[in-house]
């Protein structure tokens, strides 16, 4: 992703999705929390039926804590207001937008990612038309999207790597129980929702949890060669 720091493209990094539903003041204090219990890339602010007014709101309160600690903030589905409010970036599904009309809203400094599910067609003229990452997923049945089907393996992770340098991101009811073969297929960011925000012993223990869980995929890789 074009507005991180520069960082090592062999390690796979965490991705954190918002709640669909969230108060912005009391998330503050949860983001923070995440934010500094370990290694995070992104994080993406999914607000769903919601008005642009309670979006706006949202982004003025939890962007200052990514960016403050040099963590892109993207915004789902909106690059009209990714750019109106100072956003790092947008990310945009199949039925949102077009890539190239994303892209020329979003000029070609912010960071653009596309959902591809689990289509290699979709990726590779995602990458085409200007995004900076693509999206595969999901990959096991998810918490908050109970409806969406499983439409992605490994492999897309593994061919994905093989050819190209562009990013990828791996979603859908991903864990630190699970991720490993994520991990090792050559995903470069994982994004996770409940795996942190629903986390048993709060946000911030799930961070860490999932980073120890990416850290320890990895090194089985290392171990191995």
């Amino acid at each position: 992703m074009q507005t991180t720091p520069a960082v090592d493209q062999a390690a796979c990094r965490l991705y954190l999705v918002t709640p669909p539903r969230l108060d912005p003041s009391r998330f503050r204090d949860l983001l923070a929390g995440a934010l500094d219990a370990g290694d995070v890339g992104a994080v993406q602010l999914r607000l769903k039926d919601v008005d642009d007014d309670a979006i706006r709101r949202a982004i003025q309160i939890l962007r200052p804590v990514a960016q403050s600690r040099d963590v892109a903030f993207l915004l789902n589905d909106r690059p009209d207001l990714a750019v109106a409010t100072g956003c790092d970036g947008a990310h945009v599904g199949q039925e949102d937008m077009r890539v190239r009309e994303a892209r020329r809203i979003l000029g070609p400094d912010l960071t653009l990612g596309v959902s591809c599910h689990g289509s290699r067609e979709l990726a590779m003229t995602g990458g085409e038309d200007g995004a900076d990452y693509v999206a595969f997923g999901a990959f096991f049945p998810s918490g908050t999207k109970s409806e969406a089907p499983v439409e992605a393996e490994p492999d897309i992770l593994a061919w994905w790597s093989d050819i190209m340098e562009l990013p990828s991101v791996a979603i859908g009811g991903i864990t630190a129980a699970n991720c490993a073969p994520l991990v090792q297929a050559g995903a470069d960011f994982l994004a996770v929702v409940s795996a942190v925000w629903d986390h048993p012993e709060g946000p911030a223990t799930g961070v860490r949890a999932m980073n120890a869980a990416i850290a320890a995929a990895a090194a089985a890789v290392g171990d191995q060669t």
